[in-house]
């Protein structure tokens, strides 16, 4: 069994969305930054827990995934927001700008039918805020398939948790010691 992909996305992630009130949790961390395109009057600003870059190289180091960026901020993810945390040049899915008003255009993740394209057959744990009960469905069919696949899915006002990454972890270890591919369920794990 290869390697597995993990696919990491930033908003809701990394970068949670505000509050009701507009805040940004406690744990978190102001940055402005100004993204490719754009002037330095166009800076952007971004809310990072600086606890993420440790979390994330101990899921790195371990040799379990080969982490890449799966999000709208492309490049800028691996060279604006990865420094931010401490993180290494990663690659990047590089997903299109499409026009549209919804996430779900077709009833799930806009990012999919690029991701699987990209991804082909390989083994994947995909951390994203914004799957659906039919991205899920896609997961578990892909994995009935001999893909394993596991979604992990943050609370997008709370971002990526510890329990997040322990359960890719768990996942990946598995496929290794598991001779038929691995897990065979996929997971929306929440945080409280």
């Amino acid at each position: 069994m290869r390697r597995p992909f993990l696919l990491l996305d930033i908003d809701g992630v990394l970068i949670p969305f505000p509050a009701a009130d507009g805040a940004a949790p406690a744990t978190h961390v102001r940055h402005d930054v100004v993204p490719t395109g754009r002037s330095a009057e166009g800076s952007v600003t971004v809310w990072l827990n600086p606890d993420h870059g440790p979390l994330l190289m101990d899921v790195f180091r371990t040799g379990l995934v080969s982490p890449v960026w799966c999000t709208s901020w492309c490049r800028d993810a691996t060279t604006l927001i990865g420094p931010l945390l401490g993180l290494p040049t990663l690659p990047y899915v590089d997903l299109p700008r499409p026009q549209i008003t919804t996430s779900h255009p077709d009833g799930y993740l806009w990012k999919r039918d690029h991701v699987e394209t990209w991804l082909g057959d390989a083994p994947v744990a995909w951390i994203d805020d914004d799957f659906t009960n039919i991205d899920h469905a896609w997961a578990a069919e892909r994995t009935a398939r001999g893909s394993a696949t596991l979604l992990v899915q943050p609370d997008p006002h709370v971002g990526l948790r510890g329990e997040h990454l322990a359960c890719v972890r768990a996942w990946a270890a598995q496929l290794i010691t598991t001779p038929t591919g691995g897990p065979t369920a996929t997971s929306k794990v929440q945080a409280a």
